[in-house]
């Protein structure tokens, strides 16, 4: 007994320091170092009741009768504080947010908490919030065997609240999947925000593209684009605003979501459909890739490693850089830009900060509409997968936001930060 104590406490060390120094240098640790303090980080409330009680229990049936099980109690504890020191850095993401400028007082009696027993019971996020329909696999697009889908959730037409428009029309949402441009579904990701959106009288649609390696750049993009066209024409007939559309993603959506933001009406993105409109209203990219083409926190450009270029793009980084700066996101910064709020974890493994922060900088640098940033301490990669105490609150961060921003369409002013921020924050 008492070597199993050691192994647990020696167990929970690991995983307590892994989760506050996960490994950058070494890709053969960067990845299993990734999901293991991505598990920790965001289900730690969880693993530190666990923790507790393997410890509480391995001791009290003779774990502590020889040494090395008061070595595996030690590490043990010691783990523990470590457990506790990544909750106390997700309490602080509603100061991160407030320090944003995120609209978290807008309509404060009028939007209701993330529902606690999805923090309990992660699980329960795959299961349509009350008040909330799913209509699934839509068909947007079909030409010979290509068909790809989406799901809408939407409020509950029994159970809708008061539009937030004048109108019956309500505003649409568009969420990426991520998954490295090459795996993922609908069906995986984006959901707490999805479900909470249309508690809060939104429209979301969450959209497949083709991956890769059977697609290649810029079909992804193209696909997304032909959801827009799909939209414009068919989303008042889910109750949906077809003027008005936000986008958002994570990771490899997160860099489609900005592209899609930044590239609106570029021609050679939407072959045949030229002359629809496929602007946005707003975006809301989650720790995503935006320049393929200047290493800044890798060793080598993000366009040159095996993924991207033999994968994605299939195209030589050496000898044709300038078609992975055609799919970089900071190859379309513009004045006429949309709102941006970009979110980032300080501890992603995946996609370094400092990525996001260079990017901010220099959309800031160009365009006239707000760029908010909020970097959340102590957040891995793909933090917004579980419904952790931080994805609750950043989810609600991200609805009031977008709301600010359609409240402000329905006002018929530009967007900006909205005045209720300085108030709330000031």
């Amino acid at each position: 007994m008492s070597y199993a104590l050691l192994a647990v406490g020696l167990v929970s060390l690991v995983l307590a320091l892994n989760a506050l120094w996960p490994p950058r240098r070494f890709m053969a640790l960067v990845i299993p170092g990734f999901f293991s303090s991505w598990l920790t980080i965001e289900m730690a409330p969880q693993l530190l009741v666990l923790e507790a009680a393997g410890l509480g229990l391995l001791a009290a049936y003779g774990g502590l009768d020889a040494w090395p099980g008061w070595i595996g109690l030690i590490a043990g504890l010691v783990g523990i504080a470590g457990t506790v020191a990544t909750i106390v850095a997700s309490r602080r993401t509603v100061v991160t947010l407030r320090d944003s400028d995120v609209p978290l007082d807008l309509d404060p009696e009028g939007a209701p908490r993330y529902p606690f027993s999805h923090l309990v019971v992660p699980q329960l996020c795959l299961i349509p919030r009350r008040g909330v329909q799913v209509v699934r696999n839509v068909v947007f697009r079909e030409e010979g065997r290509l068909r790809l889908k989406l799901d809408v959730y939407r409020p509950k037409t029994e159970r809708m609240t008061e539009p937030k428009t004048d109108g019956t029309l309500r505003p649409g949402l568009m969420q990426i999947h991520g998954g490295g441009w090459v795996i993922g579904d609908k069906r995986e990701q984006g959901l707490p925000l999805l479900n909470h959106m249309a508690v809060q009288g939104w429209v979301g649609f969450n959209v497949n593209y083709r991956l890769s390696p059977r697609a290649t750049w810029p079909e992804h993009l193209l696909d997304l684009k032909h959801f827009i066209a799909w939209y414009r024409e068919h989303a008042a007939e889910y109750g949906a605003d077809p003027d008005f559309l936000c986008v958002t993603g994570g990771s490899a959506g997160g860099h489609l979501a900005a592209m899609v933001a930044l590239s609106a009406n570029e021609p050679e993105f939407q072959p045949g459909f030229e002359d629809v409109d496929t602007s946005v209203r707003g975006a809301v990219p989650f720790y995503g890739v935006y320049d393929f083409v200047e290493a800044g926190p890798w060793p080598i450009p993000f366009g040159a490693n095996a993924l991207v270029e033999r994968m994605m793009v299939k195209r030589s980084f050496k000898d044709e850089p300038e078609a992975f700066a055609a799919a970089s996101p900071v190859s379309y910064l513009r004045q006429d830009a949309p709102p941006f709020f970009v979110i980032h974890g300080s501890k992603d493994t995946l996609i370094p900060v400092p990525e996001a922060r260079r990017f901010v900088k220099k959309l800031r640098d160009v365009s006239d509409a707000p760029v908010l940033y909020a970097e959340m301490k102590g957040g891995q990669h793909a933090f917004d997968v579980f419904p952790s105490y931080r994805t609750a609150r950043v989810v609600e961060g991200v609805e009031r936001y977008l709301t600010g921003l359609h409240r402000q369409y329905l006002q018929g002013r530009p967007p900006s930060v909205p005045d209720e921020v300085s108030d709330s924050v000031g």
